[in-house]
């Protein structure tokens, strides 16, 4: 090797490995600040914050064995610091991601939802609120089309991650003052979902964790199953515990035989959050 090439490339490979040691590692350098991932979704301007939360273990009842408890362990995770808005869900259920003359040609029809029942945000409001009436089927098809599009894993948290994340290391708020701080109920809402992060985050910045919309998790029993509880309960029903499971009144007004995989009719307290096991 001639010396002239053989000092380029000897000067190329420190400049690569200089600027490999001087980049932050991706989504890991933030957590170091305290500060939260932000992801965009490729193809739109549509944001969302995920918020790493540590290690730990939390005591929840067990529901294969009514009155008692199990200790599990939770490694740590990354979670939306808000629950998933209109503005990110449009993208999937409306194939915003498509080029016009496809988004009414049926593209994905197993992937993607079908026609929502009229005004899918029920009229409470649109950009900014949380997504809602989607079915536990939709809430996961969505974690799999955002891990698709931006090629990170994103998924639903487990119940027992869901209510660590929702606890924070700290006793629940328990005064009708403090949750109504923390959280929209049936005594604060005026019978409506609510704008996301107007109340106050919880003690790892993850906002209405309780209250607003009931968020989809997989439970320990296997089967799909709502926390927190929603703008529709009375606050002593909404807390970290606070489960609901799926119920045929939330397709009461469904027509359809069979009803819907995609929206709940008359779900219009279920939401969603998503969290993510690594972001590297």
């Amino acid at each position: 090797m001639r010396p002239v090439r053989a000092l380029f490339i000897c000067l190329l490979a420190a400049s690569a490995v200089a600027c490999l040691a001087s980049a932050p590692p991706r989504a890991v350098f933030p957590a170091i600040q305290g500060k939260p991932f932000v992801e965009t979704i490729p193809g739109s301007l549509v944001k969302f914050e995920m918020i790493r939360i540590p290690a730990g273990k939390v005591t929840i009842a067990d529901p294969a064995a009514p009155g008692k408890v199990q200790a599990v362990d939770i490694k740590s995770i990354w979670v939306g610091k808000t629950e998933v808005t209109w503005d990110m869900y449009d993208i999937y259920a409306f194939r915003l991601d498509l080029p016009s003359d496809m988004r009414g040609a049926n593209v994905d029809a197993e992937s993607r939802p079908s026609k929502p029942y009229g005004a899918p945000d029920r009229g409470y409001g649109h950009a900014g609120y949380a997504a809602l009436s989607m079915t536990h089927n939709s809430a996961t098809m969505f974690c799999a089309w955002l891990t698709k599009k931006t090629g990170r894993k994103y998924r639903l948290a487990t119940e027992a991650e869901w209510e660590y994340a929702c606890r924070a290391g700290q006793v629940p708020p328990e005064t009708q003052e403090a949750l109504n701080d923390a959280a929209w109920n049936r005594d604060n809402a005026d019978d409506a979902a609510q704008p996301v992060a107007k109340k106050k985050a919880n003690a790892w910045g993850l906002h209405d964790m309780l209250g607003n919309t009931t968020e989809w998790t997989n439970g320990l029993d296997g089967k799909a199953v709502t926390c927190g509880g929603s703008f529709r309960d009375k606050i002593a029903k909404v807390s970290p515990s606070a489960r609901q499971y799926y119920t045929p009144e939330w397709q009461a007004m469904d027509a359809h035989t069979p009803k819907s995989k995609w929206w709940l009719s008359d779900g219009i307290h279920v939401g969603m959050r998503i969290v993510a096991d690594d972001l590297n």
